[in-house]
């Protein structure tokens, strides 16, 4: 599958095979590619949890009221923030670092022939409780499920020219 294929053939996926494996060469080849996202000066302000276990999978579903799919994925994976990486002329970046991590990520998922789903965590009251139920000081920005689809939802997204502003001499 090339760059093009893989972007029109991300979905959100919401239900997944239960107890269908991915194996962790599949789930390194989406962390590798997370981390191939671009940072602002290549501070990398991010670290990734990935949940295989059903019960503390089962905790974060509990914590994230968007993240039912938890309970037929494989696993999830975190997508955490380190904002104290990014100084002075960088700061705050961090956001913008994870969400391209992330995408990256779904991407790759993908191609892989595996779906995803994005939950976004941050900016809300339940980061906490998250840092709490993984032992993490860092920022969770997104929880994805990841498994095996159980569903082909139809496209959503599309090219809108409305949306377009060409400024041209």
């Amino acid at each position: 599958m090339d760059c093009t294929q893989a972007i029109r053939a991300r979905r959100s996926i919401r239900k997944f095979r239960p107890g269908a494996p991915v194996p962790r060469e599949a789930v390194e080849q989406m962390l590798e590619a997370a981390m191939m996202a671009p940072s602002a000066r290549n501070t990398r302000p991010w670290e990734f949890f990935v949940v295989e276990d059903p019960e503390l999978k089962g905790r974060l579903r509990r914590a994230h009221p968007f993240a039912s799919m938890l309970d037929t994925a494989s696993l999830a994976i975190v997508v955490c923030a380190r904002p104290e990486v990014q100084t002075g002329v960088v700061s705050g970046y961090w956001p913008l670092d994870c969400g391209a991590a992330v995408e990256n990520l779904l991407l790759q998922a993908v191609d892989l022939g595996y779906g995803a789903c994005w939950c976004g965590c941050w900016p809300s009251p339940r980061v906490s409780t998250l840092q709490e139920l993984l032992g993490a000081q860092s920022v969770p920005v997104a929880l994805v499920a990841v498994g095996v689809p159980d569903e082909a939802p139809e496209a959503r997204g599309h090219y809108d020219p409305g949306k377009v502003t060409w400024l041209t001499p």
